[in-house]
């Protein structure tokens, strides 16, 4: 046991009974504040993407397919697991272990802030598009919307994934 300051009985630092065991909190849903932030950096960037490529290589960036099917990709593999949690919890009444909870709330929280990051990076280069004369105006304004509806999927998805994942004693609570 190691003493403290002087003049204080030691006895006085002993852990309580409950020191064993983690402490209790409560993690808040993801704000639309950060949801907002993430976004309007993806909006800045995504805006001075085709800019800042040309000056810097002479083309812009073509957007392909596999970019923007990945996202759908995505969303739909948060969405069934959002489905399955929801289930799980919510239907079934089972427990998670505590540690694919805490796995699924990471999870939820990254994709739904980097899915909006990503859906407005590729609406603005969607936009920086638009009224372009170019051969590939057209294509990459397609491919670019696709891909900023599938950075919105993700976010949707995520979100429900962090819902599903409230216990139901917390959505009864303030």
């Amino acid at each position: 046991m190691t003493a403290g300051p002087p003049g204080e009985d030691p006895a006085d630092h002993e852990p309580d009974d409950d020191s064993d065991r983690p402490p209790e909190g409560r993690l808040r849903p993801t704000s639309a504040t950060s949801l907002a932030v993430a976004a309007a950096i993806g909006l800045v960037g995504g805006g001075l993407l085709r800019t800042v490529a040309v000056a810097l290589d002479g083309t812009a960036p073509i957007v392909t397919w596999i970019q923007a099917l990945s996202l759908v990709f995505v969303a739909c593999f948060v969405g069934a697991l959002a489905w399955d949690t929801w289930r799980t919890l919510h239907v079934r009444h089972e427990r998670l272990e505590p540690h694919r909870a805490v796995n699924r709330l990471v999870l939820a929280r990254a994709c739904a802030l980097v899915g909006a990051l990503v859906a407005a990076g590729y609406a603005a280069y969607a936009v920086t598009w638009i009224g372009d004369g170019s051969e590939l105006a057209g294509q990459r304004i397609l491919r670019s919307g696709v891909a900023a509806l599938g950075g919105v999927a993700i976010v949707i998805t995520s979100l429900l994934l962090e819902r599903a994942c409230r216990l139901p004693s917390q959505e009864d609570g303030p």
